[in-house]
C-alpha cells in the first residue's frame, strides 16, 4: 500500500485487462495506488504463429479483481468510489451472440496469421483512413481471415468487439466501447472518429456487429445494481477509457509534444500527443485519452520479450528466464557496439519502421571471441538503435523536438537497459514510479470525470497524478560512439528482406503444423 495517501476525497477503481493477467487497482486524487489485486489469463496457442484468449477470462478476471480490491476497502473507503475507468490490451477481438456467450476464442494482437490479408488489403489509403500501417497488429485484417476461413462465426455474430467492449457489456448491460479503445481495431475513419464502411467490408463485419462509441473520458452508463451490491460500491458511472498504449502515456503525464512515453514492456512502445491528425509510414495513430487529440506511436514488437527469450534460451537455466544480475553485470564489461556484433531484433517480425510480417531476427558479426553477454548486450543495444530511429520520425510528425522520455514496464528495472536507452536514444529518461502504469492512466481519465481538480481536463488530471522517480541522464559522448553502430545497424534489413521473404515461402510450402482453430473453451 502506498503512503501519503489522502484521507478524503474521491477514489477511483482502474482495471487493466492486457495479454497475460488483469489489474485492478484503487487510487486516489495524488496517483497513490492503495489496492492491487491481479489474476492470470491463459494464452493458447494453437497453431505457429496463433496466439488466442478465452474471452470469457477477460470478464471473469475483471469481476475477480475488483472484488478483491474492494473487499480491502474500508466501508468508509468504499463509499468514496467515485467512478470506474478501464484500459485493455489493443486489436484483440471476438465474436458473441446476444447473451454475451463468445462463439469462438479471441484472436490477439500479437497473432500473425494474417500475413496474406495485410498483402490483400493493405493500402497507403487504408493507413491515411485509418491511421494504421498495414502489420501484424490492427484487427482488421484477422477479423477478414475469420471472413475467408471461418465465415460462420461473423454470420452468426450479435456482437464483435474488442476486450472493453465485452467487459463494459458485463458492467453496464450496454454494448459499448471508447472510442479511444475501438479505434485500435483499425476500422475507424479515425478523423471521424467512427466506423469507415469500406473497413467494415473488408473485416466482414456490419456496423450494427459493433460496439457504440462514447469520447474517452465520458461516462458510457452506470454500473449495475447487482454488482454494486456485490462490491459494497454506489452504481457509480463506467468511464470510456482507451487502449493500454495511450493509457501508459497519460499514467506518466506525457501530455505533450515534446515529452514522449517509452514503454519497455514484451514490445516497446513509445508515442507523443498531437493535437492535429497525421499519418507515416513508421508511426500509427490513435485517438488519444484526451477528447480532440491524438497519439503517433511506434511499436518494436521484440522488447523484453527479447531479452526474456535469450535469458531462458541461451541463459542461466536454473533461472526460467527471469532477471539474472550476473549477465546484466557481465554485458556491463561489454564495450558499446559489442567488438563488431550487430542484432537485428526481428524475432517478432518488424512493426515501425518496415511494418513486415515476414522479418525475422539477425545477428552479424560473430567472432570466436565474442561472449554470451556481447550476444545480450548486443540485443539490448539494437533495441535502442531502432527507437532512435522511430524517434526521428515522432519528432517530425509533431514538428516538435522531444525534449525527454517517460519510461515504464518491467524493463526500467535493468540499471543496464535503461542506461542504453538513454545514451542510444540521446534523451534523458524519467522513470515512472508506478508499475500499473495502463491502469493510472485508466485511473486519470476516471478521476478526471469527477472533476475533482476543478475541471474535467484530462491533461490536467494526469500532471496531478502522474509519479516519478530516478531521471538516466545520456553520455553524449557514448551517443556518438552509438550513432556510428547503428549506422550499420540499419543496412541489414534491407540486405536481408529477399531472403526472409524466401523463408516465409518456404514456411507456406512446409508448414510446421495444421492450422487448428478452437471454439472457446468453455
Amino acid at each position: 500500500m502506498a503512503e501519503n495517501l489522502a484521507s478524503d476525497g474521491p477514489l477511483v477503481i482502474a482495471l487493466d485487462s492486457s495479454t497475460t493477467s488483469t489489474k485492478a487497482i484503487v487510487v486516489d486524487t495524488g496517483g497513490n495506488v492503495l489496492h492491487t489485486a491481479k489474476r492470470n489469463i491463459q494464452l493458447h496457442t494453437p497453431a505457429m504463429d496463433f496466439y488466442e484468449h478465452n474471452p470469457i477470462r477477460w470478464w471473469e478476471t475483471s469481476r475477480d479483481t475488483i472484488t478483491e480490491v474492494t473487499s480491502k476497502l474500508s466501508a468508509k473507503d468504499r463509499e468514496r468510489i467515485a467512478a470506474i475507468g478501464l484500459t485493455h490490451q489493443r486489436e484483440s477481438f471476438a465474436p458473441f451472440d446476444k447473451d454475451g456467450k463468445p462463439l469462438r476464442n479471441g484472436i490477439l494482437w500479437l497473432d500473425g496469421r494474417a500475413t496474406k490479408q495485410i498483402r490483400e488489403y493493405g493500402s497507403a489509403h487504408i493507413h491515411e483512413l485509418s491511421g494504421k500501417p498495414a502489420g501484424v497488429t490492427p484487427a482488421i485484417y484477422k477479423m477478414a481471415w475469420v471472413k475467408e476461413n471461418e465465415p460462420e462465426y461473423f454470420e452468426k455474430a450479435y456482437k464483435v468487439v474488442d476486450v472493453l467492449g465485452y467487459i463494459v457489456w458485463n458492467l453496464t448491460g450496454r454494448w459499448a466501447s471508447s472510442q479511444a479503445a475501438a479505434d485500435s481495431l483499425g476500422l475507424f475513419d479515425i478523423q471521424k472518429r467512427d466506423y469507415a464502411d469500406e473497413l467494415l467490408e473488408i473485416a466482414g463485419v456490419t456496423r450494427d456487429q459493433m460496439s457504440e462509441l462514447v469520447v474517452p473520458s465520458h461516462e458510457i452508463a452506470p454500473l449495475r445494481d447487482d454488482l454494486a451490491k456485490e462490491w459494497g460500491i454506489k452504481p457509480v458511472p463506467i468511464i470510456a477509457g482507451l487502449g493500454d498504449g495511450q493509457a501508459a502515456g497519460i499514467g506518466a503525464a506525457a501530455v505533450s509534444p515534446e515529452i514522449g512515453f517509452l514503454n519497455l514492456g514484451t514490445a516497446v512502445n513509445a508515442g507523443v500527443e498531437s493535437s492535429v491528425y497525421k499519418y507515416d509510414p513508421v508511426f500509427r495513430t490513435h485517438v488519444s485519452g484526451i477528447p480532440g487529440n491524438y497519439v503517433f506511436e511506434v511499436l518494436q514488437s521484440s522488447g523484453s520479450y527479447l531479452a526474456g527469450w535469450f535469458r531462458k534460451a541461451l541463459g542461466d537455466p536454473k533461472l526460467l528466464g527471469e532477471p539474472d544480475p550476473a549477465l546484466d553485470e557481465a554485458a556491463s564489461q561489454i564495450p558499446p557496439g559489442c567488438e563488431g556484433l550487430v542484432t537485428l531484433p526481428y524475432w517478432n517480425a518488424v512493426q515501425s519502421p518496415y511494418w513486415d510480417s515476414v522479418a525475422r531476427g539477425a545477428v552479424v558479426g560473430w567472432r570466436g571471441t565474442h561472449s554470451r553477454a556481447h550476444m545480450y548486450r548486443s540485443i539490448l543495444e539494437s533495441i535502442g538503435y531502432e527507437m532512435r530511429l522511430n524517434l526521428n520520425s515522432l519528432e517530425a510528425g509533431t514538428g516538435v523536438k522531444l525534449e525527454g522520455l517517460r519510461a515504464m514496464g518491467g524493463g526500467t528495472r535493468s540499471m543496464l537497459w535503461r542506461q542504453i536507452m538513454a545514451d542510444t536514444t540521446g534523451l534523458p529518461i524519467t522513470v515512472c514510479v508506478e508499475d500499473e502504469i495502463s491502469a493510472l492512466g485508466a485511473a486519470v481519465l476516471a478521476m478526471a470525470s469527477t472533476g475533482t481538480f476543478g475541471s474535467t481536463d484530462v491533461a490536467e488530471a494526469a500532471k496531478h497524478m502522474a509519479r516519478f522517480g530516478e531521471t538516466i541522464e545520456p553520455d553524449m559522448e557514448m551517443h556518438e560512439h552509438y550513432a556510428d553502430v547503428a549506422e550499420v545497424q540499419r543496412e541489414l534489413y534491407p540486405k536481408l528482406k529477399d531472403t526472409f521473404e524466401k523463408l516465409y515461402q518456404l514456411s507456406e510450402k512446409y508448414p510446421s503444423t495444421k492450422p487448428e482453430s478452437p471454439k472457446a473453451e468453455l
